[in-house]
């Protein structure tokens, strides 16, 4: 009796921008529940310096001690041949005959930030003619940038709450300007904005400034990770985050039951230590809201997602506000996948446990086109 052979999963992982541990600790976690019975996993690793290595099986992913894992690159250099017909990768190593490992089915790039939830490794795979895991090129990178997301959003009249951004040229030429629009969003007033970093994500470069003397200082440490910026009114309202899948069978996109964030005292706003390091938070899944709340902002998620043309799947993050009301704060089309990641437990909540949401997007990446769709 011929064995049925398995589908071939190449997980790749790490990359270049400031999220590369938390990409690591999301493989790691990813890794262990994919069925090894139906698939095969080749796991990919990306340094920091951009080479793309075959990762060692001991590799170490998970944060132990408060310390964050890393792909070091060391090992065979992969690359992919760019034949849409052969679908494989090649190992080359110095001094050795370059290798090939065989056929790729399908890609999970569970990279998060710039350089692979941005749109270019999507773009990558689509010219090599492989199949995907989530969005493709345009709606990763809409996604990825907070102030095209928002633009997006706005022209879809979704609820966005109001901001700034600052340009690389406009900081270093019109700094003045930019300051007094930022003060305008309340900062003049004594009410506090956020500034992020416009194409970075797990809360990185985010600082939550209530004086004006402290803005410049926060927008020079946000474009430290990202020369754009955006500067956010602070919005009062609880935080809910709210899960979506890429429908089934080309049926509508399926929205969770959403979580709130709930974070300990000593903890002005959701940042990465707060996420990853200090165990602060714990998620409500469902939020204590009304039923006909639940159901409002789940379809809000849903057009937030259609409106950027997303695949696969996305996080959407809002604001609930004291009048009941929804504002979008920013989508996620890579979320993680770590233990303490909202994503995975709100699929769980609603009936999906992470090996079946981990088996979906794998079939439902298998089930899509390369090329235009």
């Amino acid at each position: 009796m011929s064995q049925v052979s398995k589908t071939r999963v190449a997980v790749v992982f790490g990359g270049r921008s400031s999220e590369h541990a938390i990409s690591c600790v999301t493989a790691g976690a990813v890794m262990a529940a994919i069925d090894r019975d139906r698939y095969e996993v080749v796991p990919i690793g990306i340094a920091r310096d951009g080479r793309w290595v075959l990762a060692p099986a001991d590799l170490r992913l998970a944060i132990e001690d408060g310390r964050l894992p890393e792909v070091t690159g060391s090992g065979g250099v992969l690359a992919l041949p760019f034949d849409p017909d052969s679908r494989g990768l090649i190992v080359v190593e110095q001094g050795k005959v370059p290798q090939t490992l065989g056929d790729v089915d399908v890609v999970l790039p569970l990279l998060h930030g710039p350089y692979g939830e941005d749109g270019t490794i999507q773009g990558l795979l689509d010219l090599a003619g492989v199949r995907y895991v989530g969005a493709g090129v345009l709606a990763s990178a809409v996604g990825m940038d907070k102030g095209f997301m928002k633009l997006v959003w706005q022209a879809r009249g979704l609820p966005v709450g109001p901001y700034v951004l600052v340009g690389d040229r406009e900081w270093r030429r019109e700094r003045k300007r930019k300051i007094d629009e930022i003060k305008e969003l309340g900062l003049a007033d004594g009410r506090a904005v956020f500034v992020k970093p416009a194409r970075a994500g797990s809360s990185m470069g985010i600082s939550r400034v209530t004086d004006e003397a402290d803005l410049e200082a926060a927008v020079d440490a946000a474009r430290e990770h990202d020369p754009k910026v955006v500067v956010e009114a602070a919005v009062e309202g609880r935080e809910i985050e709210c899960g979506v899948l890429q429908g089934l069978d080309d049926g509508p996109a399926e929205a969770s039951l959403p979580a709130e964030v709930l974070m300990a005292g000593g903890h002005d706003f959701y940042d990465f230590e707060t996420k990853y390091l200090d165990g602060a938070t714990s998620m409500a899944i469902p939020p204590d809201l009304p039923p006909a709340a639940i159901e409002e902002v789940r379809r809000i998620a849903v057009q937030a997602f259609d409106a950027l043309d997303c695949e696969g799947l996305a996080r959407v993050d809002f604001f609930h506000t004291p009048d009941g009301g929804w504002v979008l704060n920013e989508i996620n089309t890579m979320p993680g996948f770590t233990p303490a990641s909202a994503f995975p437990q709100m699929w769980a909540a609603t009936g999906l446990d992470y090996p079946a949401l981990v088996d979906r997007l794998i079939q439902t990446a298998l089930g899509r086109s390369t090329g235009l769709r």
